[in-house]
Parts: C-alpha cells; sequence; structure tokens
C-alpha cells in the first residue's frame, strides 16, 4: 500500500521550505549588509527603500525583506564591569590586601591602567560612562538625591547625550544592563514613570537591577525592565542579590548567543559591590578574621610597598602621610580596633565575594563562540574608597549618612552581625584613606586621586598581545565611550531620534591597545564635585578641597578663600608635594583653567550644601503641593520621594479593610526598612502602628483592642511638635473613629527612610518592624489607604 500525503500537508511542506528559504536569505543578505552604504551618524538607521516588485497579484510580484542593521564587519562583543566604591588600593591587582583573583587573571591576559580617573562620585561617574560626555554636561553633577533645578544638577540625563546602549542597539547590536542603576532619578521610578530614563528607556533592550544608589544585598529593590520583581528565596534560603544578578546575565549572554550567535551584544554589568551596605555571606567574611588587627596605617604601608614592587606606581611614588582627621591605628582603645577590624574584615570579604562572581561571568564570556573577540572594560570602582561610614564605622549606614552617630558600645552590640541581613554596615574614614593608598583624601574629594583615580583593566584578546601589560597615559571615564566606537567603526552620531547630539567630550584611546607608548589621548580634564575640584593639564593638577564627605551639615561657602594646590604629576605621581607656593604663576594660569572648563562643561552654579540639598523638594510624580493621597491594595515598591512626604509634619493614615477571621494579619501600609521608617500592620486581631527611628529608638503603639470580623476604618494621627525637622510627636490609634491607642515618638527621620520603598498590603524588602517577617502581606481586604498630610 502506497503511503498517503494529503494535499494539505503538501501545501504546508511547500510553505514551510519557502519560508525557510527565504529565512536564510534575508540572513545572508543581513550578514552581508556594507556599513559603508549606512549612513551611521544618523539613529535610528532610516529603513531601506523595498526594492521587490508589487503586482496585482503574488504571481506578477517579487518578495524583498528588509535589511536588518548590523554592526560593521568584525565589531566586537563588548562588556563593560564596574564595580562601586573601591580604593585605588584595595584589590590585589592593583597591590591591595583584598585577593580579586579573577581580576587578576583577567589582568594577566590583558592591560592594566594606572591613571585612570572617575569623577570622584557614583551616579555621575555612570553619567559619564554611560554617555561619554562629563557629568555636567550630562545633567548629572552630583547625585539625584541631592539633585537641584538647574540643569547640570537636576540629574536628569538629556536626550542630546545619547547612551552607549542607544548608539550600540541603533547599529545592530544585542544590549543589557545588570545590577545598579542610579542614573535613574528616584522620584522617576514609579509605575507611572516617564520610563525614557530607565536603562531601557536610555536604549538598553534588558534591564534587572536596582534604580538607587545602593541597595540592601539580601532584600534588594528589583526591576526587571520596568517591573518590579521579588527575589525568589529568603536570605536564609542563601539568596544574595551579587548571586542572582550574575545568574541572569550569564544567562542573557548565553541564551542570545544561542539564538543569534553572530550578533555581538554589549552588556553594562554594575554590581552593587562594595558599596555599602556591605554585605558579605558569612564564610567570606570569615575568611579574612585577623587579617586587618594590625590596624590601617600597617595596611597602607603594606599596599604601598607591594605596589612598588609590582609596578604598579612608578619608581620615587612617595607615600602621603596619615591626615589629621585619621586617628592612628594605635591610638585606639581596645574596643575600638575591635569594631573597626571587623567592619573592614566585612567589606573584604563583600568585595572579594564580588570578584568570584564577576569571575563567574568572565568564564561564561570565556565559552563564547566569539570570546577572542570580546572587548571587556573591568573599571575598579566608579571612585575611590567611601569615607560615609564616618569616623568609627556604622552598622546602620542610613544613619550616619543623616549625620546622626552611634556609640561605639551600640554598635558591639551587632559585632557578630555585621554583614549580615539585619546590619547595614560601613567601614570608618581610616579604611578609606588606606584604601586609596598612595593618595591623599577619598570618595567625593574631586580635587584629589584619593577620590578619582581608579584601577582598570582591559582585556581583547583578538587585539591585545602585550598581556599583563601597563599602561600609564592619562585616561578618563568619558573615554570609554568613544574607545567602543572607534573599536566596532562606528561614528559617534549626530542625531538620535531627532535630537541632535552634544559631541562626545571623550576622546578613544584605542592607540594604547597595541602601544605602550602610544601619543596621550587627553592632556586636559576637570573635576568637580561638591565643591572640591580640579583641573589636569599637560601634566600639572591645581587643587582645592572644599567639603568633607562625612559632614552632610558642613557648608562653609566663602569659595573665594579656598586654599589651592599644585602638584606636577608627571614627577610626582601620588600628589605629595605641593607646589603653590613655588610656581603661583602657573597655579594661577591653572586656576583660570578651570574657569574655562568650568563654564564650557556647565559646572555652575558650585553648591556645598548636603543636608540642605537633599532635604529640597524635588519633582514627584503628582502635584508637589498635594496633601491628599488614596492608594489601593497591590501599590507597591513606590520609591520613597514618589510616596507622600509624611516627615516634619503632622499628618493622619485612614484605611478602610475587611477582616474574614480573628486570625487575618498583615501590613496595611509601610515605607522604609531595617534602617528606618513605620509600618501600620494587624497582628493579633490588634492594629499596630510602629516607627522605627535608625535602629536606634523602635516606637511602637498597640490598640487595646481587637479588631471587629467584618469593615472596619483604622486611622493613626500623628501630631508633630514642631520646632525643626527630626523633631517628635504624639501618635493616636483609632478602630471606627474610638481611641484605643497613643503614645509618644520622641524622635523622627528628617531626610530620607534609606533604601527601601513604599507600599500597600506588604512590607517589601527588609522589614520596618522586627517583629514580623517580610513581606508580611495583608491576609484580610483593604479597601484603600488615605494619607493626609497637615
Amino acid at each position: 500500500m502506497k503511503p498517503f500525503i494529503s494535499p494539505k500537508l503538501l501545501l504546508f511542506l511547500a510553505v514551510f521550505l519557502f519560508s525557510c528559504n527565504q529565512s536564510q536569505k534575508t540572513n545572508t543578505v543581513t550578514e552581508k549588509t556594507d556599513s559603508g552604504e549606512l549612513d551611521r551618524t544618523t539613529l535610528p538607521i532610516p529603513e531601506p527603500p523595498f526594492g521587490g516588485k508589487i503586482g496585482k497579484t503574488y504571481k506578477d510580484s517579487k518578495e524583498e525583506w528588509p535589511k536588518l542593521v548590523t554592526p560593521p564587519q568584525g565589531a566586537p562583543n563588548v562588556i563593560i564591569i564596574l564595580l562601586d566604591d573601591v580604593g585605588f588600593g584595595q584589590v590585589s591587582t592593583f597591590g591591595g590586601p583584598v585577593p580579586t583573583p579573577e581580576l587578576d587573571k583577567l589582568a594577566a591576559n590583558g592591560l592594566k591602567y594606572n591613571r585612570f580617573h572617575t569623577t570622584a562620585i557614583c551616579g555621575p561617574s555612570r553619567a559619564a560612562l554611560l554617555t561619554g560626555r562629563n557629568h555636567h554636561n550630562a545633567g548629572s553633577g552630583f547625585l539625584a538625591e541631592w539633585a537641584t533645578g538647574y540643569p547640570s544638577y537636576n540629574c536628569m540625563i538629556p536626550k542630546t547625550t545619547a547612551t552607549s546602549g542607544r548608539i550600540l542597539k541603533g547599529n545592530g547590536y544585542s544590549t543589557s544592563w545588570f545590577g545598579k542603576n542610579h542614573n535613574t532619578p528616584d522620584w522617576e521610578t514609579s509605575v507611572t514613570g516617564p520610563f525614557d530614563r530607565w536603562p531601557t528607556g536610555l536604549g538598553f533592550d534588558y534591564f534587572y537591577g536596582f534604580n538607587a544608589g545602593e541597595t540592601h544585598q539580601y532584600y534588594p529593590v528589583l526591576f526587571e525592565n520596568t517591573k518590579a520583581v521579588e527575589p525568589d528565596k529568603s536570605p536564609e534560603q542563601g539568596y544574595h542579590f551579587m548571586t542572582d544578578m550574575t545568574d541572569r546575565a550569564i544567562n542573557w549572554l548565553e541564551y542570545s548567543k544561542s539564538v543569534a550567535p553572530q550578533k555581538p551584544v554589549m552588556m553594562y554589568f554594575a554590581p552593587g559591590a562594595a558599596h555599602a551596605p556591605h554585605h558579605a555571606p558569612k564564610e567570606w567574611r570569615d575568611k579574612f578574621k585577623g587579617q586587618f588587627d594590625k590596624g590601617w596605617d600597617v595596611v597602607r604601608q603594606e599596599t604601598y610597598e607591594r605596589q612598588l614592587k609590582m609596578g604598579i606606581i612608578p619608581k620615587g611614588t612617595k607615600l602621603t602621610p596619615r591626615p589629621d582627621w585619621v586617628t592612628p591605628w594605635d591610638k585606639l582603645s581596645a574596643d575600638q580596633k575591635k569594631l573597626f577590624a571587623r567592619l573592614m574584615e566585612n567589606y573584604a570579604g563583600y568585595l572579594s565575594f564580588a570578584d568570584h562572581e564577576t569571575g563567574r561571568l568572565l568564564e561564561a564570556i570565556s565559552k563564547l563562540p566569539d570570546a577572542d573577540n570580546t572587548l571587556i572594560f573591568y573599571i575598579v570602582g566608579d571612585n575611590g574608597a567611601s569615607s560615609e561610614g564616618g569616623m568609627e564605622g556604622t552598622v546602620n549606614e542610613i544613619k550616619a549618612l543623616s549625620g546622626i552617630s552611634t556609640p561605639l558600645a551600640d554598635n558591639l552590640k551587632h559585632l557578630d552581625e555585621i554583614g549580615g541581613p539585619n546590619t547595614e554596615p560601613h567601614y570608618p574614614v581610616g579604611w578609606a584613606w588606606a584604601g586609596n593608598a598612595p593618595f591623599q583624601w577619598v570618595k567625593q574629594v574631586a580635587s584629589h586621586f584619593g577620590g578619582s583615580r581608579n584601577p582598570m583593566v582591559v582585556s581583547w584578546p583578538k587585539v591585545i598581545k602585550d598581556k599583563g601589560g601597563m599602561r600609564s597615559q592619562f585616561v578618563h571615564l568619558i573615554d570609554v565611550l568613544p574607545t567602543v566606537l572607534d573599536a566596532s567603526h562606528l561614528p559617534a552620531p549626530k542625531t538620535v531620534d531627532g535630537v541632535e547630539q552634544k559631541p562626545m567630550d571623550g576622546v578613544s584611546f584605542l592607540s594604547t591597545f597595541t602601544d605602550k607608548n602610544a601619543k596621550p589621548v587627553r592632556t586636559r580634564q576637570y573635576f568637580e564635585i561638591f565643591s572640591n575640584r580640579a583641573i589636569y593639564d599637560n601634566g600639572w593638577v591645581a587643587a582645592t578641597q572644599h567639603t568633607f564627605p562625612w559632614r552632610q551639615d558642613f557648608a562653609p561657602g566663602n569659595w573665594d578663600k579656598d586654599k589651592w594646590e599644585l602638584y606636577n604629576i608627571d614627577e610626582d605621581y601620588s600628589e605629595s608635594v605641593d607646589l603653590a607656593k613655588k610656581y603661583p604663576e602657573k597655579l594661577k594660569e591653572l586656576q583660570a583653567i578651570f574657569d574655562e572648563e568650568a563654564k564650557k562643561y556647565n559646572v555652575y552654579p558650585l553648591d556645598d550644601r548636603g543636608t540642605g540639598r537633599l532635604i529640597s523638594p524635588k519633582p514627584t510624580p503628582s502635584d508637589p503641593k498635594r496633601k491628599h493621597f488614596t492608594f489601593y491594595a497591590g501599590a507597591t515598591r513606590l520609591a520613597e520621594t514618589a510616596s507622600p512626604n509624611t516627615k516634619n509634619k503632622s499628618h493622619s493614615i485612614t484605611a478602610e479593610i475587611e477582616l474574614k477571621s480573628k486570625s487575618d494579619s498583615g501590613i496595611i501600609v509601610a515605607s522604609g526598612g531595617s534602617s528606618a521608617g513605620f509600618a501600620l500592620y494587624v497582628q493579633n486581631g490588634k492594629p499596630v502602628y510602629h516607627y522605627n527611628y535608625f535602629d536606634d529608638a523602635r516606637y511602637v503603639i498597640t490598640s487595646k483592642e481587637s479588631l471587629p470580623i467584618g469593615k472596619s476604618t483604622v486611622r493613626f494621627d500623628f501630631a508633630y511638635d514642631g520646632g525643626g525637622t527630626g523633631k517628635g510627636g504624639t501618635g493616636k490609634l483609632y478602630i471606627n473613629d474610638k481611641l484605643v491607642g497613643e503614645g509618644r515618638i520622641d524622635k523622627t527621620v528628617a531626610a530620607r527612610f534609606g533604601i527601601d520603598t513604599f507600599g500597600i498590603g506588604e512590607d517589601s524588602g527588609s522589614p520596618v518592624a522586627k517583629s514580623y517577617k517580610a513581606p508580611f502581606k495583608f491576609t484580610g481586604i483593604i479597601d484603600k489607604v488615605e494619607i493626609d498630610l497637615k
């Protein structure tokens, strides 16, 4: 009997084979597209005209598929890795005490750069890296939390400065961003957007990470593209964001190359590590027990000696002396030494763990079919080591940033918890100073290299043959994007999405990949953060330090009285000899150049206010004068600055809820987390209001009566004392307008609760109170929650 094939099956097979053939033709055409035919200075690249033929029927017509945009022949994969808050003298690759074997391996097969520069603080550095423009030119003169209403300081990256993601995506790359995003103003991170300054709006196909300067590594505030998501397991089950984001990045990379191996990828991999809170898994922090008992003076000296021996710093480089704001280690008490050493052990564990996880990504990259044509920039820090933990360190970093110190005895109570889920640690100033060896100063102090010089390793097996080589050309973050475009044979676009682009401020340093004696690519660069400022010009640096990173309340003004220093860094690598008195005319010349550059790149107006800028009103998704808010169940993960600001004022919270049984419980509304915040919830049948003042004081008002089954109204009223910010007040709790609880709240948070969010019906992230386990979702029904600001 002959096999039977139906006409329908024959038709299906014919259509299938034809489609496959056409698909193959389309791919072939795409692969052969000559980049010379395209005008890549305008993005998006215009679609080509239809080259087929349209007749009355398909019989007298001819198909032609649109030619897809592809990168120029040979364009490499691009991987940009950016660690956070790591000093020049912290990683082993550059002589530091923290072992980073994965970075060591990459450097052994690539190049080390020992004159690479950042802006001295995270958000501005990232804007410079992403756009190839100076941070003020990209609207990011300081951090979004301190934003002001000037174009250079509103932290709203303008459409005139398209990012690397947008440019490479427009030229046929697949693009992704993992980890930290501190370039979307937090008032734009709600469900209402706008979304054009989120990573996906800035040109990245995929984003997985957090929208803030930092996040809790065990309870991160996570987004996938523009949707809030939660970790798939708890800290008790082994969750840590560093591992999570690495898993996601590897999956995206391998999946992308499985589907389209010929298509180059661009990945921006930006861990929260090693920014505070310093969260190291226990087995990693335990690796460093006792290793920092010798103290910061000895550790800094040993780092300096290794740097000289390894050739990281030139022969003859001097180690700058300890400043008066760092206490000599041998002058500390035994308890101080115990706490400070433990905080550094924890940081070292966190940084080494981050290197380990990054190594898993590098291993995945090494297995790609085009691994040898993968250009990797591993930038070790977006600024120098951070002193934001204050003089004595902290287990509650947000509290320290708010200018509130914690007694040593209180910190010591948490000694064995440091680095775990219930702490938010940061080491003291002395370790930041030691971590920036051999330079002066720390993060935020853009005037000196302790704030702005960071290690960088570059790998590109196909091109770089001087494996393990050192490069000493003066380069800056703004030079990375022009180098990527140069390596990919792409021009900087003149217009993007119809918007004329500012010229790139950076220049390519591609020439240094193959020639260690390549001519200097950058002969001038200004620096300014928080009124700390400097100018580099042909080997000379003029610098003035103005504000202190650990003093948010310190705004001296009197910029004309700042003391300027002068250094010849061609002869004095570490800025150890101030030549201002010896060459006053040279100093005046450089001061004039700074003013010229400041005007050119929109640095003015200088603003040295700390807390003043932090509490200055920011744009909100709704009317900034709005006093009444209504929320419904499901309104979660709302950024603090996009939520009702109940601080420093009287207010009321009214919730219409329904209990289905006596066992119903959970959060009605919560804002903040373990660092600070408030929560109104139901527990054991009674409404409870909990105010967490930096985990230093906790005020709990519990109802004397139980809630009835069925519908009821719960109200909390707070009468603020007034008389300034951060004052106390009286809280009253009501059920159906009946007073059921009352209590004093002696101290309130004046500025920010921290890194967590606002939500209705659950406390996402770290818990405000210790009496429940997050997210503590409400098991009854929430009709609505109304908040009135008085």
